[in-house]
Order: C-alpha cells, then sequence, then structure tokens
C-alpha cells in the first residue's frame, strides 16, 4: 500500500472514530490540509480549536493562535507545504458552554492509536511538540521524562528521531509565559535540528 493510500485510511478511520463522548458531534481534524506527508518536520499540539482549526479544517489557521504559529513559521522561513501539524486529540474538546477545553487524560489516551500511526506512516524526521499537554502525549507512543520546563527548544533524541519541545502559541501563553519574541527564539532551535540533518 502506498504512503498515500495509507495515510487516506487512517484519515477515515478517525472521521469514523465515536469512542470519547463528549466529542461524539465533532469531526476529525485530519486531512491533506493537515500538511504534506513527507515533511521536513511534525508538529504536534494539542487539540484542534474552535475558532480555529475546528473552523477551517486547517490546523493553526484562522484564529490568533493560527496567526501566532504563521508568524513563528515566517520567522524561520518554513512554509505549511513543507511541514504536517496533527494534535493529540484529533477532535476539538469543548467545555458545556463552547469554550475551548483541555483533552483530558482518556481521551488522549483513545486517540494516542491514531498519534502512533501518522508518526509511523509519516516518519518525520524532526517532531515538534507545542505545549506540555503534546510533550506529555508522546508518551504514551514511547516513554520520556522531558518537561517543558527543563527542555523546551532543546534538540534531544526520541522514539528514532530529533524531538524539540515548544511552547504553544495561544495568546494566553504568549502573554503569561514565552512571548513571541522568545518562541522565535525556541524556533531558531527547530530550524538547527532541520539543519542538522541535512533538510535545508
Amino acid at each position: 500500500m502506498s504512503k498515500t493510500k495509507a495515510f487516506e485510511l487512517v484519515v477515515v478511520e478517525a472521521a469514523q472514530c465515536s469512542i470519547c463522548e463528549r466529542m461524539r458531534d465533532r469531526q476529525a481534524v485530519l486531512g491533506p490540509l493537515n500538511g504534506t506527508i513527507t515533511p521536513k518536520a511534525m508538529f504536534i499540539a494539542e487539540a484542534p480549536g474552535r475558532n480555529g482549526a475546528d473552523r477551517t479544517r486547517i490546523p493553526f489557521h484562522g484564529d490568533i493562535s493560527g496567526n501566532n504559529f504563521e508568524a513563528l513559521l515566517d520567522s524561520i522561513g518554513l512554509a505549511r507545504n513543507q511541514i504536517f501539524i496533527t494534535n493529540s486529540v484529533l477532535c476539538s474538546p469543548r467545555k458545556p458552554g463552547g469554550a475551548n477545553d483541555r483533552p483530558t487524560r482518556s481521551e488522549i489516551r483513545n486517540c494516542s492509536s491514531f498519534l502512533q500511526r501518522q508518526i509511523e506512516l509519516i516518519d518525520p524526521p524532526v517532531i515538534a511538540t507545542l505545549g506540555a499537554v503534546a510533550l506529555d502525549a508522546i508518551r504514551l507512543i514511547e516513554a520520556h521524562t522531558f518537561t517543558l520546563r527543563d527542555h523546551a527548544a532543546r534538540i534531544l533524541e526520541w522514539n528514532g528521531r530529533l524531538l524539540v519541545p515548544l511552547y504553544h502559541p495561544s495568546p494566553q501563553v504568549i502573554i503569561t509565559v514565552r512571548n513571541l519574541d522568545q518562541q522565535k527564539r525556541d524556533y531558531r532551535m527547530l530550524l538547527r535540528a532541520i539543519e542538522n540533518l541535512g533538510l535545508c
């Protein structure tokens, strides 16, 4: 089976999944709009946002987090057609009032097989996790002891490839934890990881 056909199969299965009770009326954000299946880097975030990916079907597009992410990509000269973006949880978790919510541990566990299949199929040379939730989620695939606090913007080895933990580009994180200029410096380490493998 070709890589393209295998990816299409994962997309169909994700669209049919109804394991997580509070997300049964949501649609998995996974398909050609996630990016190339032969990327220089794979980004793994937390979950599709209500006003961003869940609405546009394009990860990190259509909301403030998406604008920030695109500015960060631009800062190191990476284009969307050179990367693949996915999430720890493929559907958009919401609070009872409709606002974005953090996925639960059980929801992340439910979706981990899809994440593992994406990583194995796409086989990215470099993975960048966006935020603590994503960094924690990949532990279900291959154990590690990394934390965002201690390992942000460091080039690490994980599961046979390079890993660069990054902060999430949400406005809350940029205002209170890691501003845009600091995150641009972090992304230079991601670029260095890509350059170290001769991919630029």
